[in-house]
């Protein structure tokens, strides 16, 4: 295929390139003058040569009508996003304009050069929110009760996805993924943060505590090399204007992965709750029904969690 991956130097954009750049697809990828490359240069070196890399700032609509007219994609991973859900408490305007308006462009950009795009929208768990508990494990059909700007944000993009699909016929697949962790997670995501404080303190680089927020959460979790494998049967079998759940079905409270991080390592540490971890309002618990998309398109989580740990608490004792 002939791809378009939005946000691909973020931590799924650039797993996702990495997987179709090994299995031969062209593969264009976008960036901002502010955006961080770091992650791009971990992938071989064999496939940095080949990734097309163009400027282009999404909310800028002429920006995107450039971008759409110069690659021509065939597919569409849409993933950036601002995606911290903490930042979009701290800045919910630029939140909504930047996840929102983006969309919108890249929509408008393929209608008006009448391009046939497979288009995958990398929507959110956080869009459920509030869960009931006689509401899990979760599956396509559960309300929409987001808690934070973000889960706003992105049920805005999920809805807007479905819209133009109706509208406008344009190929979009909706994919709603639950936690995904592994190498090249910022370090503001929960699991990944913990993981850089082990490694910090291992090294002598900050006193033995590892500072935590709320360690009660029930969370759902996959690792990014499934998920992105997932993006990818999602745009070759998923169907137009449908929406499908993507995690592992099984969940961990946050206090118990952090336990197995700490295992991990033989450093005695100090778990000390910050208040500033905190949020003013929190999803408990996110348990996911993945299977419609399973039974669709036969996939299934291959790297057990405790793998993804291990991989993830490797990844930043190389870089601490």
């Amino acid at each position: 295929m002939r791809v378009l991956i939005t946000g691909v130097t973020g931590f799924a954009g650039s797993h996702l390139a990495e997987y179709l750049l090994a299995r031969g697809d062209t593969v264009y990828g976008t960036y901002r003058v502010r955006s961080r490359m770091e992650l791009l240069y971990e992938l071989p070196q064999e496939l940095q040569n080949r990734l097309h890399l163009v400027e282009c700032e999404l909310k800028d609509a002429n920006s995107v009508d450039d971008l759409i007219d110069s690659v021509r994609p065939e597919a569409i991973f849409h993933l950036a996003a601002q995606s911290f859900v903490p930042t979009s408490w701290n800045s919910p305007e630029d939140t909504l304009v930047n996840n929102i308006v983006s969309e919108v462009n890249i929509f408008e950009a393929v209608r008006r050069f009448k391009q046939n795009s497979r288009i995958q929208i990398a929507c959110s768990s956080e869009e459920y929110g509030l869960v009931n508990p006689n509401e899990v494990p979760i599956n396509e059909q559960n309300p929409l009760r987001p808690l934070s700007p973000y889960g706003v944000s992105k049920v805005a993009q999920d809805l807007l996805g479905y819209q133009y699909h109706h509208s406008y016929g344009l190929h979009v697949v909706r994919t709603r993924t639950f936690n995904h962790e592994g190498p090249r997670r910022g370090e503001s995501f929960v699991l990944s943060n913990f993981a850089q404080q082990i490694a910090r303190i291992e090294q002598g680089k900050q006193p033995p505590i590892l500072e935590v927020g709320n360690l009660e959460a029930v969370r759902d979790f996959t690792d990014v090399r499934d998920i992105v494998r997932a993006y990818v049967l999602a745009v070759e079998q998923g169907n137009a204007g449908e929406v499908y759940n993507l995690g592992s079905g099984h969940t961990w409270r946050i206090g118990d992965a952090l336990n197995e991080l700490l295992n991990l390592t033989k450093t005695s540490i100090e778990v000390r709750p910050s208040p500033s971890r905190m949020r003013p309002s929190d999803v408990m618990i996110l348990q996911c029904d993945a299977s419609k998309f399973m039974r669709l398109t036969g996939w299934q989580p291959s790297i057990p969690f405790e793998q993804t740990l291990q991989n993830l608490l490797d990844y930043w004792r190389a870089r601490a």
